[in-house]
C-alpha cells in the first residue's frame, strides 16, 4: 500500500527559520521550493545554507521556478503541485514569500485540498543581503479555508481551445466549441447525450459560456447572426493557473 507523504510548498523569499522550522516540526518528506527564474543559481548564501540543511535532514527537495511577483504564476504552480500530490498531505507556507506569492498560495489552497499556514516569527531583521528577513519561530498558524469553486476541466479545455485556435484572421464561434466538445469528449456534452443542435447549444451556454462570461474569462460578440467567442486577459491568466486539469 502506498505511503502518504507530508509535502510542503514554500515560496523561497528572504527567509530561513520561517521555512526550516515548520518543515522540521511537521517532519515533511518532500519540500517544493518555489524560486525566481534562475532557481538555484540565484540563491543568497543563507538560502543555500537552508537548502543544505533541508537536504541533510534527508528530505526530498524539488525546485520549481516561478515569478513570485505574479499571482497567477504562483497560483498555477501551487495548484499543479497539489494536483500531483492529491493523495498526500500538502501544506503551503504563505509567509515565506512576498505579498503576491502569499495571495496566490492562499487562493491555490482554497481551490484545492492543500492547507495554508502562516509562520509567526520572534524577530524581524532588516539586512536582507547578509541575513534572512526574520529570525526564529513562535508558532505556525493554520489559516481558515474558504473553498472557492475552481473552473471545471471542461471549462479549462474550452479556454485552452480558444487560446490555441483564435487568431487575428479567425475567431471561434459557438458551433466550433460544440464540435470541439464532441471531438474531445467533454463531459458536459457526452454525459447529457443531447438529441439535437438546439439541446447542444443549451448545454454549451449553461455549462461553459454563461459561467465564463459571468466570471469575465471570455467575451461573446455578435457578428451578424453568429456569436464569436474571445478569451479575455483574465481568462488567459486563469487558463495558466488551472491548465494542469488538462
Amino acid at each position: 500500500m502506498r505511503t502518504i507523504d507530508e509535502v510542503h510548498v514554500v515560496p523561497l523569499g528572504y527567509e530561513h527559520d520561517r521555512i526550516l522550522q515548520p518543515v522540521r516540526k511537521h517532519d515533511a518528506d518532500v519540500v517544493y521550493l518555489l524560486t525566481e527564474n534562475g532557481g538555484q543559481n540565484r540563491l543568497t548564501p543563507y538560502q543555500e545554507a537552508l537548502v543544505e540543511e533541508l537536504e541533510s535532514d534527508g528530505r526530498r527537495i524539488r525546485f520549481r521556478e516561478v515569478d513570485l511577483e505574479d499571482l497567477y504564476d504562483v497560483l498555477a504552480v501551487v495548484t499543479t503541485v497539489a494536483a500531483e500530490h492529491d493523495d498526500d498531505v500538502v501544506r503551503v507556507n504563505v509567509s515565506s514569500g512576498g505579498k503576491l506569492a502569499a495571495i496566490g498560495s492562499a487562493i491555490a489552497c482554497m481551490a484545492t485540498a492543500a492547507t495554508a499556514y502562516y509562520v509567526h516569527v520572534e524577530e524581524h531583521v532588516p539586512d536582507l543581503e547578509a541575513t534572512p528577513r526574520t529570525r526564529g519561530m513562535t508558532t505556525d498558524e493554520v489559516l481558515p479555508s474558504y473553498p472557492i469553486e475552481a473552473v471545471s476541466r471542461d471549462q479549462v479545455a474550452i479556454l485552452d481551445y480558444l487560446a490555441e485556435e483564435n487568431t487575428a484572421a479567425y475567431t471561434a464561434k459557438k458551433s466550433d466549441l460544440i464540435a470541439f466538445a464532441e471531438e474531445a469528449g467533454l463531459s458536459f456534452m457526452m454525459d447529457a447525450d443531447p438529441a439535437n443542435d438546439k439541446a447542444k447549444f443549451a448545454l454549451l451556454n449553461a455549462n461553459v459560456i454563461d459561467p465564463l462570461v459571468e466570471d469575465g474569462y471570455i467575451d461573446v460578440r455578435s457578428v451578424g447572426r453568429q456569436k464569436q467567442i474571445e478569451l479575455t486577459e483574465t481568462g488567459e491568466n486563469v487558463l495558466h493557473a488551472f491548465r494542469h486539469k488538462l
